[in-house]
């Protein structure tokens, strides 16, 4: 199972500079939340911002990352 910080880590890989939080929502290594602060959103639709957080894990999530919940924002956001 893979661990919050690992995919922090690769969330930072895919999207150098950016902001990121990751929790571990069940202990269980299964469900995740993701927060992501990045310039790379500027311009993108939610879902464009989103998808380009679903694709660092690919088929993983519905598989291995059971859930991930993604919040999106670029600096300077106020949502």
């Amino acid at each position: 199972m893979p661990t919050a910080n690992e995919l922090k880590e690769r969330i930072e890989r895919a999207l150098p500079g950016a902001q990121v939080a990751v929790q571990d929502l069940t202990g269980g290594g299964d469900h995740f939340r993701a927060e992501v602060e990045s310039d790379r959103f500027a311009g993108l639709s939610r879902i464009q911002q989103h998808k380009l957080i679903y694709d660092v894990f690919g088929d993983e999530v519905g598989g291995p990352i059971h859930a991930l919940s993604i919040k999106t924002s670029t600096p300077g956001d106020r949502r």
